[in-house]
């Protein structure tokens, strides 16, 4: 499920994108939806009749029903900061669990111990890098 708040001006970009997506061809389409879904969180799924094409007139009236609403680019900006934290915690705590219960490994723990171990051999060199190293002098 996607938002049902969007501004002013997101919406006339929909808009402008449900008129090309009509307008376009079969890969257009695809990748007009994929836009939609992506940069604006709209999946026209949530606002049409199944089986039915969704267009700039049926956002329109999805507004008019109030299934849609137009909020001030303030409080839209607000609502993305606060869902981009939201996904960010529920990230971690996924991968947290994962950790946890031995699902996943944990990387940036083992990326600490590599750099570690990568210090501890600063400056000790085996014989065959010293004869490399001389070769190449």
């Amino acid at each position: 499920m996607g938002r049902n708040k969007y501004s002013q001006k997101e919406i006339n970009e929909i808009g402008i994108l449900l008129r090309k997506k009509n307008a376009s061809n079969r890969a257009q389409q695809k990748e007009i939806r994929h836009i939609l879904r992506t940069d604006y969180e709209f999946n026209i799924s949530d606002f049409n009749e199944p089986g039915k094409a969704f267009g700039c007139e049926e956002l329109m009236a999805a507004i008019e029903r109030r299934a849609i609403h137009i909020l001030d680019d303030a409080t839209i900006a607000d609502m993305k900061a606060k869902r981009e934290r939201d996904k960010q915690r529920d990230a971690a705590l996924r991968e947290q669990e994962a950790i946890e219960q031995g699902e996943q490994t944990d990387w940036k723990k083992a990326m600490e111990e590599w750099q570690q171990w990568e210090d501890s051999q600063k400056g000790e060199t085996s014989p065959g890098e010293n004869s490399q190293k001389g070769e190449q002098l």
